[in-house]
């Protein structure tokens, strides 16, 4: 763990530094903050990045190595949500493989616990992804989707240059370790996507719900899905994702509303998993404090 509240004082310089990333005219592309307009009382941040924006008007909040490159974890499912709800319907009905199941367990990842056989509309397998964090449902809907998991990811790193991420790359659909490596993104590429997914109204609805339950139909079994996300239940928070591994640390991509400005940030490398969500919570109301004055 290091506190890195010495090191607070830089924060000005880097923000300083930010410029807006080059993205369609519906992305948000975060805007330069000058040293004058940087607030020096801060959160005190512990991991190894973080970046904040206010969705709103574009403008960066906070930018502490927000352009490192580094592993993010399963903060990558939120690109498989959002590229997903591009080229499928919510109704669309996903069938569960052995492969997807296979896929999860013996990657050691987190599971919606699905069953081959089974039948789900991507909007239900939403659910599975966003909340428990399905390494499973990212396979069923990659699987599908790509039509395969490379063509899937291919789109993914092709989303991602349309939206301005120029330091991202993507290698699987579900943020696992890979035989091809981890992987990379920045705090401030994840946070422009999160800004961006967060205007489609099924991922905002799926990243902001505690608890989910499918009953048993003709098509599938019952599901009883938590969300991972502990910053719900704050005032404003709306989701969006966490993620862990061992190389990426505690991840956390957090979005909240308040005086109808939406502030979207996201924080890489913590080693403490409660000490991110305290820290968002922090940011979120410093951030409103910020946009408020």
């Amino acid at each position: 763990m290091r506190n890195r509240k010495a090191r607070m004082a830089a924060v000005a310089g880097a923000l300083a530094l930010a410029t807006g990333l080059v993205a369609p005219a519906h992305a948000v592309a975060p805007a330069p903050v000058t040293v004058a307009e940087t607030a020096l009382d801060a959160p005190v941040l512990y991991g190894r990045a973080a970046y904040m924006l206010d969705a709103s008007t574009g403008k960066t909040l906070l930018d502490d190595h927000g352009g490192e490159r580094m592993p993010i974890a399963s903060l990558t499912k939120t690109m498989t949500a959002y590229l997903v709800l591009k080229l499928a319907k919510p109704t669309d009905v996903v069938e569960i493989s052995r492969a997807d199941v296979a896929y999860a367990e013996d990657g050691g990842g987190t599971t919606a616990d699905l069953r081959a056989g089974d039948r789900l509309t991507v909007g239900e397998l939403l659910y599975g992804l966003m909340l428990p964090s399905g390494a499973d449902a990212a396979h069923a809907l990659a699987r599908t989707y790509g039509p395969g998991v490379d063509g899937f990811v291919a789109r993914m790193n092709a989303t991602a240059r349309e939206l301005g991420m120029n330091n991202t790359l993507y290698v699987n659909a579900d943020g696992l370790p890979s035989p091809r490596g981890n992987g990379y993104s920045t705090a401030r590429d994840q946070t422009v996507l999160a800004a961006e997914a967060l205007r489609n109204p099924l991922i905002k609805q799926a990243a902001g719900t505690r608890y989910h339950r499918l009953d048993a139909s003709a098509e599938h079994g019952a599901y009883s899905w938590r969300n991972t996300n502990r910053l719900l239940g704050t005032p404003g928070a709306i989701g969006l994702k966490t993620g862990f591994t061992r190389a990426a640390g505690y991840c956390l991509a957090f979005a909240g509303e308040e005086n109808g400005q939406t502030l979207v940030g996201v924080i890489l490398g913590e080693s403490v998993s409660a000490r991110r969500f305290s820290t968002a919570e922090s940011l979120l109301s410093w951030g409103a404090a910020r946009t408020a004055a």
